[in-house]
């Protein structure tokens, strides 16, 4: 006689109060503490993942995977995650217990924590290792001062206080504005909230300020005092009016810039070179 396959079990909108019992049972975990911020493994390793969807919950225990579909969140201490769709994976303990070690959010994907929120159209989280990552065409990560955008994908390294941005990414505080093609972010708790205190730029590294345009292969940008190193084939632009070195410091604040030439470079070489254009009146 041929053995029926288990079912999965599946909980409904109308049935919400006992869907978060269920999800309670199966993602009571404990997960690596993390220190507080996006990491979904944060906050206190004993407590549960409690997840509540519009269209249902469906827990399929052959597979060790539990999906919430339709407005779905899950919540963990103090951070939530919204998506359309919620998959969590879990596995066995050698103690008996259960434990998520992956979390997959699929379409408008929002997670909050007290001093940070991310927005992306996908996001798979490394809950063992405090990794998120978010993908799609517009994504964000957005503190109490600072905003980190790009186009293609953030990761967000719970453990390392970092965020690495990638595809014209852009870090954003007030006026301050620095884009490259990748981004990392370094963050640090000031005064009760996370702030971002420098950058590292790589690639196609802009800058725009009142009268200038920057440009160069990579900078390091301290927020805090708002003065950014550029490095590499660096080029001040003001209208036709053109400065070529090798590092300049930028006050992103004043807009005040000093350009420098390449040290240890041959005699004639690495020096500041420039091209002014005086200004020129039309006869009629």
């Amino acid at each position: 006689m041929t053995r029926a396959r288990p079912r999965p079990r599946r909980a409904h909108a109308s049935s919400r109060a006992w869907a978060r019992i269920a999800a309670c049972c199966a993602f009571c975990i404990c997960a690596p503490a993390l220190a507080q911020g996006l990491g979904f493994g944060g906050g206190d390793s004993d407590a549960p993942i409690e997840v509540d969807a519009a269209d249902g919950i469906e827990w399929l225990q052959d597979q060790q995977v539990f999906t919430a579909r339709g407005d779905a969140v899950a919540v963990r201490g103090d951070v939530s995650v919204h998506a359309d769709l919620l998959r969590a994976y879990y596995r066995n303990k050698p103690d008996g217990g259960t434990e998520v070690w992956r979390l997959d959010a699929e379409g408008n994907v929002r997670i909050v924590a007290p001093e940070e929120t991310a927005y992306g159209d996908n996001g798979v989280f490394d809950v063992e290792n405090g990794v998120l990552v978010l993908s799609g065409p517009k994504v964000r990560l957005v503190t109490a001062e600072d905003e980190i955008i790009a186009d293609r994908q953030i990761e967000y390294w719970e453990k390392k206080r970092m965020a690495v941005a990638r595809g014209n990414a852009y870090a954003i505080r007030g006026e301050r504005r620095l884009r490259a093609d990748v981004l990392s972010a370094h963050f640090r708790p000031f005064e009760g909230k996370t702030r971002v205190y420098k950058v590292e730029a790589f690639d196609n590294v802009y800058v725009v300020l009142e009268d200038d345009t920057v440009t160069a292969d990579r900078a390091i940008y301290n927020v805090e005092s708002g003065i950014a190193t550029l490095t590499g084939s660096v080029k001040i632009t003001r209208g036709e009016n053109q400065l070529n070195g090798c590092v300049a410091e930028i006050d992103l604040g004043s807009g005040a810039s000093t350009l420098k030439g390449c040290e240890g470079a041959g005699k004639g070489e690495g020096r500041v070179r420039g091209l002014i254009v005086p200004d020129q009146v039309r006869k009629k």
